[in-house]
């Protein structure tokens, strides 16, 4: 789940990157970081030092391919059909979500925090390449994005308390994330603002 999330993450912040005009270097940098802070931060945060990310190169060596494939074939990226990228989106946001919450839970953490661990996973990384580009966070502007990786790892928490094997639970916390996150754009789902 790691690496497919790692894969879509970084071509998603090479392409940011690209439309931010940044040059090679930067579009490696929001490669990394799109593909990895997320985990980074949850790491470090249930003290699981050093980070995966940072312990097996082989996170920063697909990071930064996918960067590089993205630089490769950039334009024909463009023509992707916009649902065919929302699903990627979707399918990524929903692979971190559920891995987030799961390496949460095999490090003893209690499963209120651990959903929140596999929302950060998720959405981390996507804060960080956005300060990075000087823009205000996706995650609090889009329809409904942090809050389907939410609900997808309390889905597979849920699922764990009553029993559910940790496959299956995965399964189903990733399942629900990835539909939540599709119908929300579909539907222009938003969370309520305050006038």
């Amino acid at each position: 789940m790691d690496i497919a999330g790692t894969v879509v993450f970084a071509a998603e912040g090479a392409m940011a990157a690209i439309i931010g005009n940044l040059d090679v270097f930067g579009i490696m940098v929001l490669s990394f970081a799109t593909a990895l802070a997320g985990g980074i931060i949850r790491d470090v945060l249930i003290g699981a030092t050093p980070p995966q990310a940072i312990r097996d190169w082989r996170y920063a060596a697909i990071a930064f391919t996918g960067g590089a494939a993205v630089i490769l074939v950039h334009q024909f990226i463009w023509r992707i059909p916009f649902p065919v990228l929302v699903a990627l989106d979707a399918g990524g946001l929903a692979l971190f979500a559920v891995a987030g919450t799961a390496k949460a839970l095999d490090n003893q953490i209690n499963a209120f925090i651990a959903t929140l661990m596999g929302t950060i996973t998720a959405v981390g990384g996507g804060t960080v390449r956005d300060v990075l580009l000087s823009r205000v966070p996706a995650i609090l502007l889009s329809d409904v994005y942090a809050t389907a990786a939410l609900a997808g790892a309390t889905v597979m928490v849920i699922s764990r308390k009553l029993g559910i094997s940790p496959t299956l639970s995965a399964i189903l916390g990733g399942v629900f994330c990835f539909g939540l996150r599709i119908i929300a754009v579909w539907r222009h789902w938003n969370l309520p603002k305050i006038a």
